[in-house]
């Protein structure tokens, strides 16, 4: 799906839970909505920086980002819009929104240590081979969690501990990766 109808979806669970199974959780809905304001905060105050986009504006071959999340994610709220704002900057990228926990269940081939963390994002070709994926976090953040999590350290406190990483480095490190990643090819 657009990045569009990712949003209308996600606006449609916070209005109508009841039309969302998973959502009827209250967890889940508390999640979704706190998600919602992240994301909003994200898109209006989040621009790559002018580095990436003149990397970014140097791709001349066709590319498909494909991101697999979930409104749910608290990464995602930081990262969807984030790539959705990167992926903008170039018309040779079309972005694709697929979700975890639907058909046809993408996230089954982009498994992360057996896991189906999230979000993930698959680069393609204009032939549909990858040519990157990235994901589920920046790996500063991603060291940063192994590590409160292997100290034991309480879930709610590591997720806290994440948010501010997030509002710190402002999608700097997320950059960064997909530069280098996209280099490479």
């Amino acid at each position: 799906m657009t990045f569009e109808k990712y949003l209308q979806q996600f606006e449609d669970i916070l209005n109508h839970p009841e039309n969302h199974p998973t959502y009827q959780d209250e967890e889940y809905y508390q999640y979704t909505k706190m998600n919602w304001t992240r994301m909003g905060r994200w898109l209006k105050r989040f621009e790559p920086t002018l580095a990436f986009e003149q990397f970014v504006g140097s791709i001349t071959q066709k590319q498909q980002w494909i991101i697999i999340t979930e409104p749910w994610c608290g990464d995602a709220a930081h990262s969807v819009p984030m790539l959705a704002k990167m992926a903008s900057k170039n018309s040779n990228i079309s972005l694709d929104i697929q979700l975890r926990d639907s058909a046809p269940f993408l996230i089954d081939s982009y498994l992360t240590n057996g896991g189906k963390s999230i979000p993930i994002l698959v680069i393609r070709n204009e032939a549909g081979e990858d040519l990157a994926v990235w994901g589920p976090r920046p790996q500063a953040c991603q060291q940063l969690f192994l590590n409160m999590k292997e100290q034991g350290i309480d879930f709610s406190e590591i997720k806290e501990e994440i948010q501010k990483w997030y509002n710190t480095d402002k999608g700097v490190e997320i950059q960064k990766e997909i530069q280098a990643l996209l280099e490479i090819k």
